[in-house]
C-alpha cells in the first residue's frame, strides 16, 4: 500500500500552468504502471477538504487479491 500522489488533490484548474506539477502528482502511480504489476487507487480519507487516495499494490496476476483488500477497506 502506498499514496496514490505525493499530495493531496489539487483544487480544480489550480495546476493546469505547471505541467511539471502535474507529472509529478503521477509519479507514484507510473513506476507501478511501468513494472506491470496490478493496482487499484481508492478514497481514504481528505487532508482539508481535498480528497487523498491510497494505492493497493499486487503481485502479478493477483487483481483478485488486492480486488478483495480493496473491498475490504471501503466496507471498514
Amino acid at each position: 500500500m502506498t499514496p496514490v500522489s505525493p499530495t493531496p488533490a489539487f483544487k480544480l484548474g489550480e495546476k493546469l500552468v505547471d505541467p511539471l506539477s502535474m507529472y509529478l502528482a503521477d509519479i507514484y502511480m507510473a513506476a507501478v504502471n511501468l513494472a506491470g504489476l496490478p493496482a487499484i487507487s481508492i478514497p481514504c480519507g481528505k487532508v482539508g477538504n481535498l480528497p487523498v487516495g491510497l494505492q493497493i499494490i499486487g503481485k502479478p496476476f493477483e487483481e483478485e487479491k488486492i480486488m478483495e483488500v480493496a473491498k475490504i477497506y471501503e466496507r471498514n
